[in-house]
């Protein structure tokens, strides 16, 4: 029988009788995927496990408390011998044979006439792999199909969405395994790809070879200019019939003036979604083993954009507020003003023996922390060529990270 393939086929069990022979761990793992096929399920055993007795009293499954006997295959479509006695397992196969009917058996695949394989599920798909009786094979070759699957890597190109309109995925801090499930989908599935320069880059590399990319880098220079350039392709291209994905680094809505371009698209009366992203200001501090809030040590932790010194005239932040704060404050683009910013937090009140930490190229392989003070500061960001991007900690949540540099 080894020398043959198996045919594989997927079973119709709804509403039909299926016999498990075994109460114990290995009918525990099957009894649920029969339940959720619509299978009437019939479990044979002296005693069974607390989840599967548990199924009985929820009314799941019928069970027949005592030994088995060949008459519990009658009127069956399926059996799986799942009892610790091979004996009585020799028994189950006998009797399914005889009527003709489907056998798995959980102590010795070669005695069976059908293998179970590892199953999973997606958006209306049945994955079924057998691996020539290698269990773990056939779950790890099932899980990276799913994976493909709800990633959009494996996906035919007529099953994609076609419907036209605009989709913000946020990428999140930089690697690009930290970016949604929910994420890499759209962007698989994406006609138009309008990219950040802090989007995870390698993601784009994945795309299907027929989908169009823009570098937002090289469209006209200036933040106004460049995003109106943005607006303008985002709609263009929904309403030319494409489905549009804005590729960000972060999330959409943090320092992203990404709801700028969903009030564009609104306006142009163009579909459009929003799939979030981890927002750098809480994921890099996170990866790199500092918490943002600490038991005890803070209630409240701030982000705020850098990117304009402390009494800008267009600055909206109320730096001397901020300094009577004594929360973690997280500091986004703000390496160039980050010796004004320290300053204005000990003007309003910050000790300058606050802990500060700058976490460079956040979750990237060349990832590094700068540890100093409000007073150091500015001379450790020159000692340490620190350049963009990255982000800023002040609070006593770095002494938490590091007790060792902030200790008494």
């Amino acid at each position: 029988m080894d020398d043959f393939p198996l045919y594989p086929s997927g079973l119709r069990l709804t509403g039909r009788r299926v016999v498990v022979v075994g109460g114990g761990h290995v009918a525990q793992r099957r009894v649920p995927q029969l339940i959720a096929v619509g299978a009437d399920v019939h479990v044979v055993s002296p005693e069974v496990t607390p989840a599967i007795e548990g199924m009985v009293g929820a009314g799941e499954l019928t069970w027949h408390q005592r030994g088995f006997t060949a008459s519990d295959l009658d009127e069956s479509w399926y059996v799986i011998a799942a009892t610790a006695d091979h004996d009585v397992n020799e028994e189950v196969s006998a009797a399914a044979e005889v009527r003709r009917i489907f056998c798995v058996r959980s102590d010795d695949a070669t005695r069976a006439t059908a293998w179970t394989p590892a199953v999973g599920r997606h958006a209306g798909v049945t994955v079924a792999v057998l691996g020539q009786r290698e269990p773990r094979r056939s779950a790890a070759v099932r899980d990276e199909i799913l994976e493909g699957l709800r990633e959009g890597t494996i996906v035919a190109r007529h099953e994609r969405d076609r419907t036209p309109g605009v989709v913000l995925v946020g990428g999140g801090p930089g690697d690009p395994e930290l970016i949604s499930v929910a994420g890499r989908k759209a962007l698989m599935e994406a006609d138009l790809v309008v990219a950040d320069r802090l989007a995870p880059r390698e993601l784009l590399g994945e795309l299907p070879a027929d989908v169009e990319l823009v570098d937002v880098a090289k469209l006209p220079r200036g933040r106004s200019a460049q995003q109106a350039e943005i607006n303008r392709l985002l709609v263009e291209g929904a309403l030319a019939g494409k489905r549009v994905v804005r590729f960000k680094g972060g999330d959409n809505f943090v320092f992203g003036r990404g709801y700028e371009e969903v009030i564009a698209c609104r306006d142009a009366g163009v579909p459009v979604t929003v799939i979030p992203g981890l927002s750098s200001s809480v994921s890099v501090p996170a990866v790199a083993g500092i918490p943002v809030t600490h038991r005890g040590i803070t209630h409240e932790f701030t982000v705020v954009s850098g990117h304009l010194p402390p009494g800008h005239p267009e600055s909206l932040v109320s730096w001397p507020a901020l300094g009577q704060l004594t929360g973690t404050v997280v500091l986004m683009m703000a390496v160039e003003n980050a010796p004004a910013i320290a300053a204005a937090l000990v003007s309003g009140g910050r000790p300058d023996t606050t802990p500060v930490a700058v976490v460079c190229d956040g979750t990237m392989p060349g990832e590094r922390t700068v540890l100093a003070t409000l007073g150091t500061l500015e001379a450790e960001l020159v000692a340490h060529d620190v350049r963009p991007p990255a982000i800023i900690v002040v609070g006593e949540v770095v002494a938490v990270a590091h007790p060792e540099e902030f200790g008494d």
